[in-house]
């Protein structure tokens, strides 16, 4: 692995401080996918509470992330869980489309490379599977 390890935030939602973060290098973004994404974050943090980032790991994949406060009375884990794959479901492609943007214009591959094998959120990423 390289030194840089860092996930890149695309977008996040605060329900303690009530504010939404929009990550401006992705700014090129269609602004219906923008207020998607908007909607899709507050409205989590409505329902879960918590603060939650939509993050591009390393490898170009889309991570929903979510924290909370220790003194967060309100916290229900297993609903976060229910959220995130419902997310997951509902938003496929929209999901899917963000990650190959982003293995395009950030990571520099090539449509051809990303067809030839290359793994996406909906893809089936059973355990002992190789692409």
């Amino acid at each position: 692995m390289t030194g840089h390890e860092e996930n890149i935030v695309l977008c996040g939602s605060n329900s303690y401080e009530r504010k939404y973060y929009f990550n401006e290098e992705f700014s090129e973004l269609p602004e219906a996918i923008q207020k998607e994404l908007q909607v899709m974050c507050v409205w989590f943090t409505e329902e879960c509470g918590g603060i939650l980032t939509m993050e591009f790991e390393e490898d170009g994949t889309l991570e929903f992330k979510h924290t909370t406060s220790e003194y967060d009375g309100y916290y229900d884990e297993i609903g976060v869980d229910l959220k995130i794959k419902q997310f997951r479901r509902e938003r496929r492609d929209l999901l899917e489309a963000l990650e190959l943007y982003f293995k395009v214009f950030y990571l520099g591959e090539t449509v051809e490379e990303l067809a030839g094998g290359g793994q996406t959120a909906g893809d089936d990423d059973s355990e002992g599977t190789e692409a």
